[in-house]
C-alpha cells in the first residue's frame, strides 16, 4: 500500500512538474493587419511605423518574411487556424458560412493535454466556440466603440472601445489563470484593423501633421492582368465610400448609397456612441470634413484625399493595437510570465493599402497573400532572427500542439514550425497553395486557386478561364502578368504539373469548372 501510494504521488509530482516546464501560449491575433504596416517588416510604411511594441516582439524572437495564408479572408483563415485544414475540407469556405464546431481542433487537442484554453475578441465564425474553458467573442464583426460581447452566460454591452476592452478582459482571465497547475493558450484576438477603421478617440488626430506616403501602384490600371483585376469593387478611386468608409462629407452631388459594396457599420457604430463618444470624434472630424467641402477636389487629387484619409484611419487603429499589445508583455514581464511564455503575433491576412489603387484583400497577389507572423520563444528561438521559409496559417495548429508536447493528428495538413523556431535545419515545402471561394460576393473577386514558390506564382481564375503568371523575382509588385510570355512557357508548364499535384496531395476537389460563355457575359461586359 505504501508504495503504492508513493508511486501515485511519484506521478503526480512528474506530472505537475512536465505541466509547468510545457511553455504557456498567447496568441495575438488582428484583422486585415498587412506586414508592410509593420515596421519590422521594413515596408515602405516605415518611416510612420505605428507599431514598436511589435517591432520589439520581432527584436525579441523570430519574423516569418514569407508567411502566407490559404484562403485571404477573415472566417475562413480563421477555420484554417483552428483545424490545419483547408477550407475545403474544414468546411468553412467563405464568409458568411457556420464553423462545424463539433470537428477535430487544435484547442480540443490541448485541453487533453492538460492545457488551459481561452479565447477573447474576434470570432466571426457564427458557431459558438467549442474547445475552450473560457470564452468572450464580438459577434458577427462587432463594434469598434460599446461593443457587445458573447459568453456561454449570455450577451452583454460593454462601454469603452474594443481594443482596449479586449485586452482588458484577457489580463483580467491572465491574473485570475495563469498561476495554475496548468500551462495557457490564451487566444487574444482584436476586431481592428478591419473595415470600417474606427480609431480610438484618443488618436483621432494623429498623423495630422504629415502626408504619408503614397504607394508606387496607387494609380495601377491593371492593363495585363487578367480581366478579374479589373471587374472587382474594391477601388480608392470608385468603391471606397466618402462618407461611410472614411466618414468624410458627401460633396459634388455625389449619393453615398449608390455605391458598390458598401459597408456601413460605422454609421451604425456612431449611432451607439455616447454623446460625450461623440462629441470628441465630430470635434476632430468636423473642421476637416469641411475643408475638403471647400477645397473641390476631383480627379486623382480626390483620390489622393480619400488615400491620406484611409490609410491614416487605419495606422491610427493599428497605433492601438500596438499599445494594448504593449500592456499585455509589460504585463508578462511584471509577473515573470514572459520566462515562459511564448508570444506570437499574426493577423488573418494582408490588406491592400493603396496598393494597385485597392482596399481590402481576397486576391492571391503578395499584398493580402501574405499575412504577418512575429514568434517569441524565450531560450529557444534566437532573437531578431528572420526566418524565408514558405509558411502557412495551415501550420499554426500543428506548431501548438508539438510546442504543448501533444500527437499532431495525421490528418492535418500543415507543419509544425517548431524545427524552424529552434533554428533547425528540415526539410520544407518549396510551393504554397492558395484557393479563394467567394464570387460574386462583396468586392466581386473572381475564384481562384494558385500556386506560389520561392520564385514564381500562377494563378488561375478557372470560371473565367483566365490565368496570370508573374517572376517575383523580377517582378515583386506583380506589375506584369507574363502569363504569354513564350520566355516562361517550360516554367509554367511545370508550375500547372506541380498546381495539379498540390490539389490531389490536399484533397481539393471542389469545382473548377469553367463557367459558360452566357455566365461569363453578365459579368464582363468586354464578351457581349
Amino acid at each position: 500500500m505504501i508504495r503504492a501510494l508513493t508511486l501515485l504521488c511519484l506521478l503526480f509530482v512528474s506530472s505537475t512538474s512536465f505541466a509547468a516546464q510545457r511553455p504557456n501560449i498567447l496568441f495575438i491575433f488582428t484583422d486585415d493587419h498587412a506586414p508592410h504596416a509593420i515596421g519590422a517588416y521594413k515596408g515602405w510604411l516605415e518611416q510612420v511605423n505605428p507599431t514598436p511594441n511589435i517591432d520589439q516582439l520581432a527584436a525579441d524572437g523570430m519574423l516569418f518574411k514569407n508567411s502566407y495564408c490559404t484562403n485571404s479572408i477573415c472566417g475562413p483563415s480563421r477555420a484554417v487556424i483552428l483545424t490545419g485544414k483547408h477550407s475545403h475540407l474544414n468546411g468553412f469556405m467563405r464568409n458568411g458560412n457556420r464553423f462545424n464546431g463539433d470537428q477535430q481542433t487544435f484547442p480540443k487537442l490541448l485541453q487533453k493535454a492538460g492545457y488551459q484554453t481561452a479565447i477573447i475578441g474576434k470570432w466571426h465564425l457564427s458557431s459558438d466556440p467549442q474547445g475552450f474553458d473560457h470564452w468572450k467573442v464580438l459577434p458577427g464583426q462587432g463594434n469598434y466603440y460599446n461593443p457587445h460581447f458573447k459568453s456561454a452566460k449570455g450577451r452583454e454591452q460593454i462601454p469603452g472601445y474594443c481594443t482596449d476592452l479586449v485586452t482588458d478582459m484577457a489580463l483580467e482571465w491572465l491574473k485570475e489563470n495563469a498561476n495554475s497547475d496548468k500551462p495557457f493558450m490564451l487566444m487574444c484576438q482584436h476586431k481592428a484593423p478591419h473595415r470600417t477603421w474606427m480609431p480610438p478617440l484618443r488618436h483621432l488626430n494623429l498623423y495630422d501633421d504629415i502626408e504619408i506616403p503614397e504607394p508606387k501602384t496607387l494609380f495601377d490600371q491593371w492593363k495585363d492582368n487578367a480581366s478579374p483585376a479589373r471587374h472587382q469593387e474594391m477601388e480608392i478611386d470608385g468603391h471606397l465610400n466618402l462618407v461611410y468608409d472614411v466618414f468624410g462629407p458627401p460633396i459634388n452631388g455625389w449619393d453615398p448609397d449608390a455605391g458598390k459594396s458598401v459597408d456601413k457599420s460605422g454609421f451604425r457604430n456612431l449611432k451607439k456612441m455616447t454623446p460625450e463618444q461623440l462629441k470628441v470624434w465630430n470635434a476632430a472630424f468636423d473642421p476637416k470634413n469641411e475643408k475638403l467641402k471647400q477645397a473641390g477636389l476631383t480627379g486623382k487629387d480626390l483620390v489622393r484625399w480619400k488615400y491620406q484619409r484611409y490609410i491614416k484611419n487605419y495606422l491610427r487603429c493599428i497605433k492601438g493595437v500596438d499599445e494594448n499589445i504593449g500592456r499585455m508583455l509589460d504585463y508578462l514581464k511584471e509577473t515573470g510570465l514572459d520566462q515562459n511564455t511564448i508570444v506570437i503575433y499574426s493577423s488573418d491576412q494582408g490588406f491592400y493599402l493603396g496598393d494597385h489603387g485597392w482596399y481590402d484583400k481576397r486576391w492571391m497577389y503578395e499584398e493580402s497573400f501574405q499575412m504577418p507572423l512575429i514568434v517569441k520563444w524565450p531560450g529557444v528561438t534566437r532573437s531578431g532572427t528572420v526566418n524565408t521559409d514558405l509558411v502557412q496559417n495551415l501550420d499554426y495548429a500543428e506548431t501548438f500542439l508539438e510546442i504543448a508536447g501533444a500527437d499532431i493528428p495525421a490528418d492535418m495538413q500543415g507543419q509544425s514550425l517548431v524545427p524552424l523556431l529552434k533554428g533547425e535545419k528540415v526539410k520544407w515545402r518549396d510551393a504554397l497553395y492558395y484557393h479563394y471561394y467567394e464570387f460574386p460576393s462583396v468586392h466581386m473577386v473572381a475564384k481562384h486557386f494558385g500556386i506560389r514558390n520561392q520564385r514564381y506564382k500562377l494563378i488561375r481564375f478557372y470560371q473565367f478561364d483566365e490565368w496570370e503568371f508573374y517572376d517575383l523575382q523580377k517582378d515583386p509588385e506583380e506589375l506584369t502578368n507574363q502569363y504569354n510570355n513564350p520566355k516562361y512557357a517550360d516554367t509554367i508548364a511545370k508550375l500547372k504539373i506541380e498546381l495539379n499535384e498540390l490539389r490531389k496531395s490536399y484533397k481539393d476537389d471542389s469545382d473548377i469548372s469553367v463557367m459558360p460563355i452566357e455566365w461569363r457575359k453578365k459579368f464582363r461586359p468586354e464578351l457581349r
